[in-house]
């Protein structure tokens, strides 16, 4: 496989299908697939073109989101394929609706349940990142480390995405949340927001829920630029799991000392 190929598929699904109806949807081309979760047309024909692709490239199984949406068995072959392909194809669809450019395309590799190879691109300037596991991180070609941050939460700045954390949980990140430098929602996109931690505009992002698509990507990009990601129990992240709950930091001490402000 050459990263480059893949690459290559995000960047047609991107011009030919997502790009030209950035701020152009047409009546009826937003819909609702869950209470508060939107979908649009522009999700379901640049996973089509994407899943077709990509199977050119390693005859595999395809676990998309919008197919997932469809029938949620498939998330299934996640941990029964050797071999399986994720793919987000349009990550922050709320904001391409509301015409906002934090939205990515992501993919991921997954072998024998790791991550092994992931894809983030963002359409609104180009932008590339992609991970190799034991390779490193890059953007668009250039080598990217993320050097550890600080163990004092008065100089951190984060995210707490708090939508699917227990009222109890919520209560405590709005109590605690002045002892950080800044703490925020985020862009609700994990394509903008594990690239934001990986160059330094932040220092952690705690996600509740955890579609695999949305993280293996990220978390690969993280890891192989050296921070961490982990569930609260010390545990790596692992795409099949679904289990909920990772704080992604830069460094040990980071992650340790933020786990303990936020009582994970």
């Amino acid at each position: 496989m050459q990263i480059d190929d893949v690459t290559e598929i995000l960047r047609e699904a991107a011009q030919t299908v997502i790009v030209p109806r950035f701020r152009a949807l047409a009546a009826g081309e937003v819909m609702e697939k869950a209470p508060g979760e939107v979908v649009t047309v522009v999700d379901r024909e640049a996973e089509e073109l994407i899943t077709r692709r990509l199977r050119g490239v390693i005859d595999a199984p395809v676990v998309g989101e919008e197919a997932v949406a469809a029938d949620p068995r498939l998330v299934d072959v996640l941990a029964e394929a050797p071999t399986v392909w994720l793919v987000d194809p349009l990550d922050g669809t709320a904001n391409f609706v509301a015409g906002s450019t934090d939205y990515a395309v992501m993919a991921a590799l997954v072998r024998h349940g790791r991550t092994v190879a992931s894809w983030i691109l963002r359409p609104d300037d180009d932008r590339v990142y992609v991970a190799e596991h034991g390779a490193g991180a890059w953007r668009d070609g250039v080598r990217l480390r993320r050097e550890p941050a600080s163990d004092d939460p008065a100089g951190l700045r984060g995210v707490v995405l708090t939508r699917f954390l227990t009222p109890d949980a919520r209560a405590h990140v709005e109590a605690v949340e002045s002892r950080f430098a800044a703490v925020g929602p985020g862009a609700r996109c994990a394509g903008v927001d594990y690239p934001r931690l990986v160059e330094g505009e932040l220092d952690f992002v705690l996600f509740q829920r955890l579609l695999p698509w949305d993280h293996a990507p990220g978390v690969l990009l993280l890891t192989e630029a050296g921070g961490v990601a982990l569930h609260p129990d010390r545990t790596p992240y692992r795409p099949a799991e679904g289990r909920p709950g990772l704080l992604n930091a830069a460094g040990t001490a980071c992650w340790q000392s933020v786990r303990s402000l936020l009582k994970l």
